[in-house]
């Protein structure tokens, strides 16, 4: 399942790339590396079988909508959305599964808005009145309603593009209004249908961003749907950053919910729920940084470790103090100050907890966990997750290496020996 990297200290860095994510570094490290160093040994997970399940799922979706077997793909997003199944990085398997049946459409609509030759050719509602037509004929299907619902709100996005409201043309605000509106007709349906159903209640806060007045919901939504999944981390990070104030909330709001989604998920995270909130936020912006409870915050790390002790947890959080949090630093001495704490963390985090390397999670904690990066090379992203890594744990280990003794981490804990 494993193959093993190795790389030696040197003074010039970063390490040469490799030219596959699987490769030795050794087989790639630059001349000046000093012969009389030690060496850094760490297993490597198994890259492409972690990213296909993910991938698996999503084509799965695709297929069976391009097979008309809708009520097969409504069969299975209810029985994963319902035992709470997730691929390995936490993204709920009926998400994927919804992705994958509305990507013909959304895709298409995507590269034609891209594209104004493009467009002028491609009708851009024939796909999605196909989907429509087809929620129709399910009508009583909350799951397919739920397809439908999703592609309205990623239409309405590409209709938005990166545009502010100021440069934005006419006819791309009046469609992504219209799109988001639609998406807003049929999700109360889905919910009347599937009231303790995760992935309604998580397209139910996707489509907030695109109401004027959700300020007003966005608090309540979120905690709907912490307590329908408490487990899935990822819907207490997305509240966090729709509290900041660019989105729908305040400095003290983030705070407050924090510490109250802590409360309430005590049992299943200890005080996790209060980092995992930060977690995003405060890595995005400077000020919410500054007023962060640091102690807390690193205390809830700890109950995470204590409750998810996976390697796959471990990474994220190594990763996301080593690398992540620096991101912005010298902007507010404040927030600077709980930088250095959290990322003092990484310490104790990799030489009591690491024993394989992630080399995509690595890469996606450079880019701040922003989901929205697009990857046009799953093999060099990788590549640079694992450079970054290295250079990381490199760093940490610095004088041990430097000394002569050889830095391995084994399944059983980190060792350190002599040539």
């Amino acid at each position: 399942m494993f193959r093993f990297v190795r790389d030696r200290l040197s003074r010039s860095r970063p390490v040469s790339s490799p030219s596959t994510p699987h490769k030795c570094l050794a087989d790639s490290a630059p001349a000046s590396v000093l012969p009389d160093h030690g060496r850094l040994n760490i297993p490597l997970a198994d890259i492409q079988a972690q990213d296909d399940i993910g991938r698996n799922c999503i084509e799965q979706g695709r297929y069976l909508a391009r097979q008309d077997r809708w009520a097969e793909l409504s069969d299975l997003m209810r029985t994963a959305d319902e035992s709470r199944e997730t691929a390995p990085d936490g993204m709920p398997i009926a998400e994927l599964l919804a992705f994958g049946a509305r990507a013909d459409v959304v895709l298409a609509a995507e590269h034609a808005l891209s594209d104004a030759m493009a467009l002028s050719e491609f009708d851009v509602l024939s796909g999605i009145s196909e989907l429509e037509d087809e929620m129709r004929a399910y009508a009583e299907d909350p799951m397919i309603a739920l397809v439908v619902a999703l592609a309205h709100i990623d239409l309405a996005w590409a209709w938005r593009g990166t545009s502010n409201d100021a440069t934005l043309p006419a006819l791309h605000q009046s469609r992504c209004a219209a799109h988001f509106d639609r998406a807003a007709a049929i999700l109360p349906k889905c919910r009347a249908a599937a009231a303790s159903s995760p992935i309604i209640a998580s397209a139910c806060c996707a489509l907030l961003a695109g109401q004027r007045k959700a300020h007003t919901r966005v608090a309540g939504e979120y905690e709907r749907l912490i307590e329908l999944d408490p487990l899935n981390q990822r819907h207490m990070r997305a509240l966090g950053t729709h509290l900041l104030p660019r989105w729908f909330g305040t400095y003290d709001e983030l705070e407050v919910h924090a510490l109250r989604i802590a409360a309430r998920t005590q049992q299943t995270w200890g005080a996790g729920g209060y980092t995992w909130v930060q977690f995003d936020a405060i890595a995005l912006d400077a000020e919410a940084c500054a007023q962060l409870d640091v102690d807390y915050f690193l205390e809830g790390m700890h109950d995470i470790l204590h409750r998810r002790p996976d390697q796959q947890t471990v990474n994220m959080l190594s990763a996301y103090c080593a690398t992540t949090i620096q991101k912005g630093t010298g902007q507010n001495e404040k927030a600077d100050a709980v930088r250095n704490q959290i990322h003092d963390a990484a310490h104790w985090l990799i030489r009591d907890h690491l024993t394989e390397l992630h080399p995509l999670i690595w890469a996606h904690a450079a880019n701040g966990f922003n989901n929205s990066v697009r990857i046009s090379s799953p093999e060099r992203f990788a590549a640079r997750g694992q450079r970054d890594a290295l250079r990381a744990i490199g760093d940490l280990f610095r004088d041990e290496l430097r000394s002569g003794l050889d830095v391995t981490f084994t399944p059983t804990g980190l060792r350190l020996s002599g040539h």
